[in-house]
């Protein structure tokens, strides 16, 4: 009667534990990945090599022992959230978020599954977490951005292109987070240090685009700070080519805008990010809950100067600046 009573209470455990510990002996669990960016776009390799690559280190291997579905949001808020009522009505065991859109259409739809967010601004003030330390819910992850940012993109705009005196942040309220306030709250809490006016430029498409980049380039003084936007990612070529085209010195997030022909970048690695959010997932796999693995800020940034670009600007880039750069392209 004991062993009955025992293994009667066992099983209520398991029901009530869920899908992670309640999984049937035959069935892999499932991850489900929603992307921000195309399907084809380049970055899609280095961001699921890394993510595959961190899983693989903890003996989780696609189609052996675990099955991974992706999903592309394409910058866009909307399909974020078709995609995240899509992926939580198949009730994967555990969510990969890339960026701020998806995370929070994520966790506007589900309470019940844990969900790890890459390349989130500010979780804190977005609610996705009651805190960093202790997230408190079912979603936790790794941030992109610290609020010192700001200042550190006018520091080095100022350095290579010291006759700055404007600058416009630029970014797409739908996908920027908090709106684009805290990009903007970032870079003007210190803008009077440097001498530095700041406004905004709310874009939506790529019409906006250009009508936000074309008029700089008659400004004297004039630069651009590209934010980390989802949708300015997926509408990066134009930006860079718009940039190049109208000679407006322009501060990137990402490493691969100066790859692509940007002048100068300053951000975290989100394929680092990838890569660490795979050991949480691991975690979560083995009975881990999100609630108690901290929110965590990027430990890893990287710097990248264009000098091509810089040439046909006609700017001279400081040696010291040069020094400090993890990557000077060609």
């Amino acid at each position: 009667m004991r062993r009955r009573e025992l293994l009667a209470a066992a099983s209520a455990v398991l029901a009530v534990a869920g899908p992670r510990f309640a999984r049937a002996a035959d069935r892999k669990p499932r991850l489900g990945v929603i992307l921000a960016i195309d399907p084809d776009d380049p970055l899609r390799a280095a961001y699921i090599g890394a993510l595959e690559e961190g899983l693989r280190a903890a003996d989780w291997v696609q189609d052996r022992n675990i099955r991974i579905d992706y999903f592309w949001a394409a910058g866009d808020a909307h399909r974020a959230q078709d995609l995240a009522k899509e992926l939580v009505a198949s009730k994967p065991d555990v969510i990969v978020a890339h960026s701020s859109p998806v995370a929070t259409a994520l966790k506007n739809g589900t309470t019940a599954i844990p969900i790890v967010f890459v390349s989130v601004t500010e979780p804190l003030d977005q609610g996705l977490v009651s805190s960093l330390g202790r997230p408190g819910g079912n979603v936790t992850g790794f941030t992109n951005f610290e609020f010192s940012m700001g200042g550190k993109w006018l520091e080095i705009l100022k350095e290579i292109a010291p006759g700055t005196t404007r600058a416009t942040v630029i970014f797409n309220p739908d996908t920027a987070p908090g709106n684009g306030k805290i990009f903007l709250r970032s870079v003007q809490a210190v803008a009077a240090s440097f001498a530095i006016e700041v406004s905004a430029a709310r874009v939506h498409n790529v019409e906006e685009i250009e009508q936000a980049v074309v008029p700089l380039g008659k400004i004297v003084g004039a630069g651009l700070i590209v934010p980390p936007d989802a949708f300015l990612v997926v509408h990066r070529e134009r930006i860079i080519a718009l940039a190049a085209q109208y000679r407006v010195p322009t501060m990137y997030q990402y490493d691969y805008f100066a790859e692509s022909g940007g002048l100068i970048a300053y951000g975290s690695d989100v394929t680092d990010l990838f890569r660490r959010a795979a050991a949480y997932v691991d975690r979560i796999l083995k009975g881990a809950n999100p609630s108690e693995l901290p929110a965590q800020q990027p430990s890893k940034f990287e710097s990248a100067i264009n000098l091509k670009t810089a040439k046909a600007l006609g700017l001279t880039i400081p040696p010291t600046l040069l020094a400090r750069a993890d990557d000077v392209i060609e």
